[in-house]
């Protein structure tokens, strides 16, 4: 029996329309976006995270693959800055470990969760907002200033805020710099180069620890075509942000626009989902 017309129909439409979300990449633009973003962030030692996930938060992709987005951005901004980093010996392992200890297992802790997509999103929004004004308020100390003298006290406090922030970016999906450095610039942590050092390692730590937690509960299709695409555009952009960084750019200036920015997407990201 020949098939009806209305299933060969079908059958033409199906074959036509092949589902996208697997394979192809759609919104071409974002590759710029990310170029950009990780280009600004690198000049300043970040990996750009809380960025990609409010860029991401305003296209109609699918909320589990978002995080996942971010994290592996983050990973291959900060890798380059975080070897230079140790081969130039501005990484203080011991100082460091209360900040990396408790905040790896936290940040996978916080990657396990399973929160609603409208709680995540005004999370979001919200850690931008708070982000945006710790780094406008930060001061950057000077790179010869001397070490500040660390004890057990100092060590738990450091812990307690590695901790916290671990969580917080196993959660949202971030890196963590962009609250770390600027509360260890406040608190008058060390001088600028090793925070810079710390919070590059400190990104990277816990990204591949919230990377590791959400292999828990990814998503059964995954567009990879998409996430190889906007990786290959944060390497290029992060690639260029550092070499622009050791060009001695006003970091003041360079702090302060990316503060702006991380405003504005906070702003946006709150709008779309508190409406």
């Amino acid at each position: 029996m020949l098939p009806s017309a209305s299933k060969l129909k079908c059958q033409s439409h199906t074959v036509r329309h092949p589902s996208p979300d697997h394979t192809d990449m759609q919104h071409w633009e974002l590759l710029l976006f990310f170029f950009f973003i990780a280009f600004i962030y690198a000049s300043v030692g970040f990996g750009g995270g809380s960025s990609y996930l409010a860029i991401l938060a305003l296209y109609a992709l699918p909320f589990k693959e978002l995080r996942l987005i971010a994290l592996l951005c983050n990973i291959v901004v900060v890798t380059g800055g975080t070897i230079l980093f140790v081969k130039n010996n501005h990484v203080n392992w011991r100082k460091i470990m209360p900040l990396v200890l408790a905040s790896v297992p936290m940040a996978f802790l916080g990657a396990t969760l399973r929160i609603e997509q409208r709680t995540f999103f005004i999370l979001l929004g919200c850690s931008l907002l708070l982000a945006a004004v710790l780094l406008w308020t930060s001061k950057k100390h000077p790179q010869t200033a001397a070490p500040v003298a660390t004890d057990k006290n100092t060590y738990i406090k450091d812990g307690v805020l590695g901790g916290g922030i671990g969580f917080l970016s196993g959660m949202l999906g971030i890196g963590g710099g962009i609250f770390l450095s600027p509360l260890l610039n406040l608190i008058r942590w060390d001088n600028s180069r090793k925070i810079a050092a710390t919070a590059s390692v400190f990104i990277l730590v816990n990204s591949i620890s919230g990377i590791a937690g959400q292999l828990l509960q990814l998503p059964p299709a995954i567009n990879y075509t998409r996430i190889l695409l906007l990786c290959a555009a944060v390497f290029a952009g992060g690639q260029l942000g550092s070499r622009m960084a050791i060009m001695k750019f006003n970091p003041l200036m360079i702090r302060r626009m990316t503060a702006v920015l991380i405003f504005v997407a906070g702003i946006e990201v709150l709008y779309k989902h508190l409406g």
